[in-house]
């Protein structure tokens, strides 16, 4: 088993790594940007350098500085967590050539799957359904008309090099194609170090299903079910679950087995999941291969008991995987709904800026993978992710009603996030029957507005700005939220719940 793991990334990944690291009896060590010097898996870890600047071009895509970093610290193994380097074929092949492991599947695996055009040419191979689209990546317009034109609009443009919704675009018509396909470039550019992008047949709000894939280095493969993925915003996951209430014992059974198909076929080892978009008619397409750990690979640990993470530096370390699909089972049902510093009343506009007070929820079947505290100030040069609520309860029910209690608890105050706006997403009767796709979001919360009382929250939230800068934050005469009454006659409610009034009674006053 290693001794020392260098942990490529940032943010809530980062501080999960490292708590898996910790628990196997590893070093974690960490790296960071200039914006991140004071970010919480800096200050986890056992050790930490300096990338370099702010842009991620400059340091956590920086493939010679994260090599140097390796060296520097003597760790043995890279976890490159999600996103960034994370499914660069060319990463895996330079820490192989320098004799450091890569936590994730082989270079070779990586070319095939984390290429999502590669990735399309061999699932074809191998018999499996794929969206009708482009099989190469054009360098010339004009090769892209023509295949806009022969799949016919709408299209969608996709980034090659990952995944997560970067550089992705929906073009409706010709006169908008060129222009997608320019923002898409732009955007894998800077999300992957590879502008590569191309398309694919527009689906009408199909429902997006993935499946969780382990394999060993010895080519045993086993899927750990479903999570459905269809609430989105900008093409990106914004609430995931398990089980999925689209999926019955037999589809479940041939997705599964046809995930574990497409992995073998591409000679995969470590964790990836395998995505496929579910049509109205309950046919299912191969979407891509995440050649990763996934942003909402909670939910999975906690429906089937596996940590993933622990597997992923496991099997890399020469490990075998140890489970059968036969001892594999869903237990319950499992939710995330991720919080981003983003202003949902906007267009999901990033919302940087200083964290004035954190309290995440605590309780039974309750669990918060985070990145951040108060006082941090979250950047805008990064994903503006800051943590996941993630809930276990008996049934989908149970697990809707006790994610719904959790978010009420979640308060996050001085810059806007999703959390209001994912407490409409739960309660709406359709995401409570299960009746959801890709479109869910555009088609019932247009002109969504928060019921929290705004112009209170902003003002107070400027106030204790205010007192901050003229103060200094986090001396003992700084201020602080202390307790104050502000109930009202027979205990009914001033206004609707907001942060202000779920943190309960409060005042600024002196933190000694």
């Amino acid at each position: 088993m290693f001794k020392k793991i260098l942990i490529a990334n940032r943010g809530e990944i980062a501080v999960r790594i490292i708590r898996a690291c910790r628990e196997m009896g590893i070093v974690p060590v960490a790296v960071f940007s200039a914006a991140d010097r004071r970010s919480p898996h800096v200050l986890l870890a056992d050790e930490a350098v300096c990338l370099g600047p702010a842009p991620a071009s400059e340091s956590y895509l920086h493939m010679d500085r994260i090599v140097q970093a390796v060296r520097q610290t003597g760790a043995e193994a890279v976890h490159p967590g999600y996103g960034f380097l994370s499914e660069n074929a060319a990463f895996a092949r330079r820490l192989e050539a320098e004799g450091i492991v890569f936590i994730g599947p082989r270079a070779e695996a990586l070319e095939l799957v984390g290429d999502k055009v590669r990735a399309r040419q061999t699932m074809e191979k191998a018999g499996i359904p794929i969206i009708p689209g482009m099989k190469t990546v054009p360098t010339d317009l004009a090769e892209y008309r023509a295949a806009a034109r022969s799949l016919g609009f709408p299209v969608i443009v996709k980034a090659s090099a990952g995944g997560g919704g970067k550089g992705m675009r929906i073009v409706l018509r010709e006169e908008g194609l060129e222009a997608a396909i320019e923002a898409g470039r732009r955007e894998a550019k800077s999300a992957f170090g590879d502008a590569s992008v191309y398309l694919e047949k527009y689906l009408d709000a199909p429902r997006h299903v993935e499946i969780q894939v382990l394999a060993d280095n010895a080519g045993h493969t086993v899927h750990l079910f479903e999570r459905e993925c269809s609430v989105q915003r900008r093409h990106q996951k914004i609430v995931e679950e398990t089980p999925s209430p689209a999926l019955d014992p037999a589809l479940r059974a041939r997705m599964g087995e046809t995930a574990v198909r497409a992995m073998r076929a591409a000679g995969y080892n470590n964790a990836g999941t395998v995505e496929f978009l579910l049509d109205k008619d309950r046919n299912f397409y191969f979407l891509e291969v995440n050649a990763r750990l996934q942003v909402e690979h909670p939910v999975t640990e906690l429906v089937t008991g596996v940590d993933l993470v622990r597997q992923q530096i496991r099997i890399a370390a020469g490990g075998t995987l140890g489970l059968a699909q036969a001892d594999l089972k869903q237990n319950g049902h499992a939710l995330e709904c991720r919080i981003y510093a983003e202003d949902p009343a906007n267009g999901f506009l990033p919302s940087p800026g200083k964290i004035l007070l954190l309290r995440e929820p605590k309780g039974p079947g309750v669990r918060v993978d985070s990145g951040i505290y108060g006082g941090w100030e979250v950047p805008i040069t990064y994903d503006p992710i800051l943590a996941k609520l993630i809930v276990w309860a008996e049934d989908r029910e149970a697990a809707c009603r006790r994610m719904a209690a959790a978010l009420d608890g979640f308060v996050v105050l001085g810059i806007r996030t999703t959390i209001d706006f994912l407490k409409d997403v739960v309660g709406h009767p359709d995401f409570r029957a299960g009746r959801t796709d890709t479109a869910f979001i555009p088609t019932r919360f247009e002109g969504w507005r928060s019921p929290e009382a705004d112009e209170e929250t902003a003002s107070i939230a400027a106030a204790a700005a205010a007192i901050e800068e003229m103060t200094g934050w986090g001396t003992a005469s700084s201020p602080v939220l202390v307790a104050t009454t502000r109930a009202t006659a027979g205990g009914r409610k001033e206004a609707p719940d907001g942060p202000w009034r779920t943190l309960g009674p409060w005042r600024i006053g002196s933190g000694t």
